[in-house]
């Protein structure tokens, strides 16, 4: 699996007040005419994270061309389950409705941080969204005790399916923590069942968080990019006939670090997305996104 880097698209610098800095969690949205709405999370000065969006044309070569001038979605206020910040997720249509499935962010005091999953939508083609509920529509459970995030959506054979990240402990210190890859169902992408089934679990005692799953369905297999946590994070990668049962090969995945370059310590947040007959990859690099986002394509 030959993936090609095409170079950094774009970085926050100090655009507005609430973008700051990052870029983070880059999702596509394929447009008309070769052009992509890449939605992104991007932090204030308070290291509050907020939703923007911003349009890239991939011909001849990937460059943006429009970006917004205010969130799409912001934290909350105070009490609520996303008063620390707001992270893109992913997106899902239906019918003229646009829903973004987000991470609301509360800090703690015991542990780092307290993630839920959160729903907003848009009834104006994604220029606009609105928050469907000041509560999450996923949050803690028995099954997910400590905190969830990275929904990954796909609309498949008449259901929902979710793979999304879950602790499955806290530590004394992060690298502690066990951050896996689960699977819920839903018939409405709203009410969501969970059996705390793993989809993906950690390698080996040197890992210890699997984040941010993107999922493709192609005609032989199910396919999930991901990014893994042990020294630094790297892009990972697993195959599945069933959506349930993944084997993971992160070997296949070709794309790895540039020294001296914007992603000179880590790989991360993967989004892939077919677009004009071309498969692309849209990736984080150094520090968790503040270095800006970057495409690949695959060869």
């Amino acid at each position: 699996m030959s993936w090609r880097k095409l170079g950094l698209v774009f970085a926050a610098r100090e655009q507005y007040p609430w973008m700051i800095s990052h870029a983070a969690n880059p999702t596509a949205e394929v447009l008309d005419g070769g052009r992509v709405r890449v939605y992104f999370s991007t932090r204030d000065s308070n290291n509050r994270s907020h939703i923007a969006a911003a349009v890239m044309d991939l011909d001849p070569s990937p460059r943006l061309v429009e970006l917004g001038s205010a969130p799409l979605v912001a934290p909350g206020p105070a009490g609520s389950f996303d008063d620390s910040g707001v992270s893109m997720g992913c997106l899902s249509r239906v019918g003229d409705s646009l829903r973004l499935y987000y991470v609301g962010w509360n800090l703690g005091v015991t542990v780092p941080w307290r993630n839920s999953i959160g729903l907003a939508a848009s009834s104006d083609g994604g220029r606009t969204f609105v928050k469907a509920s000041p509560a999450p529509i996923l949050d803690r459970h028995p099954l997910d005790p400590y905190s969830l995030s990275y929904p990954w959506i796909l609309q498949d054979s008449g259901k929902w399916r979710m793979w999304y990240g879950s602790n499955l402990r806290w530590g004394p210190n992060e690298r502690d923590m066990e951050h896996v890859i689960k699977y819920a169902e839903s018939d409405n992408g709203l009410d969501w069942r969970r059996e705390g089934r793993v989809a993906v679990p950690l390698a080996g005692p040197d890992e210890y968080a699997i984040a941010r799953p993107t999922v493709l369905r192609d005609r032989e297999c199910y396919r999930m990019w991901f990014a893994h946590r042990g020294a630094s994070y790297r892009l990972g990668y697993a195959e599945s006939a069933n959506g349930l049962d993944w084997r993971r090969d992160d070997a296949a995945n070709s794309l790895g670090v540039s020294p001296g370059e914007w992603d000179a310590e880590m790989i991360t947040y993967p989004c892939v997305f077919d677009c004009a007959g071309a498969r692309y990859l849209l990736y984080n690099g150094n520090r968790y996104g503040k270095s800006g986002f970057g495409i690949a394509v695959f060869d």
